[in-house]
């Protein structure tokens, strides 16, 4: 799943919908992340993304994906 094009997803992926909708999946609050895993994430790719997003902010991981979003 930490692949190279998962990693520019989250860092070019907007939110498509809710409280920061419009916001790139990566600058997601973690408490959002938190809340939506409680609730069951969306399904498909950007339910996978979100998980993904989650578990790289809970290990300190996601000042890797930073940098991506100026590429």
């Amino acid at each position: 799943m930490l692949e190279k094009e998962n990693m520019l997803k989250l860092a070019r992926v907007k939110m498509p919908f809710g409280k920061y909708s419009g916001r790139v999946l990566i600058d997601l609050p973690e408490e959002y992340l938190l809340w939506f895993e409680r609730q069951g994430f969306p399904n498909g790719e950007l339910g996978k993304l979100m998980a993904l997003c989650l578990t790289l902010k809970i290990e300190g991981l996601d000042e890797i994906v930073r940098p991506l979003k100026n590429m």
